[in-house]
């Protein structure tokens, strides 16, 4: 599988502020938090082991991350996580936050949310090591990363290839790598085919947890049928800006690039896109083209064949 490259560079008090996170993908950045008690570091306030204080290169035991190089249980036999109402962590939850120069919002609630993108994984590089909301890290658990969900919030995750889902306890905060929607565990990546390929096309639907029986199940899509991978740049209530982009992008040797005009709240939003785009490789080979014509990141949307 393809391994990650590291570059995190958080000091100790994005921990006491709740800016701790994780990022995610085939470039996966450093968490900015440190690690369990049980990794023998230096002690924080009330006995917690953190590592903050520890240059990147020697934070971690793994320099790398990676799958298992232990025995590892059986992924099929190990048990989904039960969705169930609880408090907000009481880290990992400051809003905005900023992460490598980009700020994000939490959402006041995790009820409603859907949305489909590319997901990536983390494992053993990790594995034991604080999370955003400060548990430990554990990649035989059902979870994953996300940028806005609130912390804790439970969702299932379905891989769009293949129609395997998963139901995942949000714990963490990443994958701030462009253009990645979710990071799951090795065993929620496992779970749902997107290891050892690294990354897939997911829709991530979060669980109500005040009605956490009503488990929602994305459509099985048919093989080979994930749809087709787009990176919008922007929309556009006035059409001549959005003619405006479109022509930039074009002129730039991106490609293909079209506008299309879809209804919303009543009325009308021309959105420009690129694609469709072939794969991840190429999403992330646009991304920064994209980015360098001042238009910002593209965001990644998956629309149905």
């Amino acid at each position: 599988m393809p391994l990650r490259k590291s570059a995190r560079t958080f000091a100790l008090v994005a921990v006491i502020l709740g800016l701790t996170a994780c990022a995610g993908g085939k470039k996966r950045p450093d968490r900015p938090v440190a690690s369990s008690p049980a990794s023998g570091q230096e002690k924080g306030s009330g006995g917690q082991a953190h590592e903050t204080s520890r240059p990147q290169s020697s934070r971690y035991r793994h320099e790398r991350d990676g799958e298992p190089t232990l025995p590892a249980p059986d992924i099929a036999s190990l048990a989904e996580p039960v969705p169930r109402a609880e408090p907000r962590s009481r880290y990992g939850n400051k809003t905005p936050y900023t992460v490598l120069g980009r700020t994000y919002t939490v959402l006041p609630t995790a009820k409603g949310y859907v949305d489909r993108g590319i997901s990536s994984w983390y494992g053993q590089k990790f594995h034991g090591y604080m999370t955003s909301s400060f548990e430990p890290y554990d990649m035989y658990q059902f979870t994953a990363a996300h940028k806005s969900l609130p912390l804790p919030s439970y969702a299932r995750v379905t891989n769009l290839e293949n129609g395997k889902s998963v139901v995942v306890r949000v714990n963490d905060r990443g994958p701030f790598h462009e253009n990645r929607l979710v990071d799951l565990s090795y065993a929620a990546a496992v779970r749902i085919g997107i290891w050892p390929k690294g990354t897939g096309l997911v829709e991530v639907r979060a669980i109500d947890p005040e009605h956490p029986e009503d488990l929602p199940v994305a459509e099985r899509p048919q093989p080979g049928a994930s749809g087709r991978m787009y990176l919008q740049i922007g929309a556009y209530a006035e059409p001549a800006n959005a003619e405006r982009v479109r022509r930039e992008v074009q002129q730039a040797g991106i490609g293909p690039v079209r506008i299309e005009t879809v209804a919303s709240g009543g009325r009308s939003v021309h959105r420009v896109r690129v694609g469709p785009v072939a794969d991840v490789a190429e999403a992330d080979a646009l991304t920064p083209r994209i980015r360098s014509l001042g238009l910002g990141s593209p965001r990644v949307t998956i629309d149905d064949r």
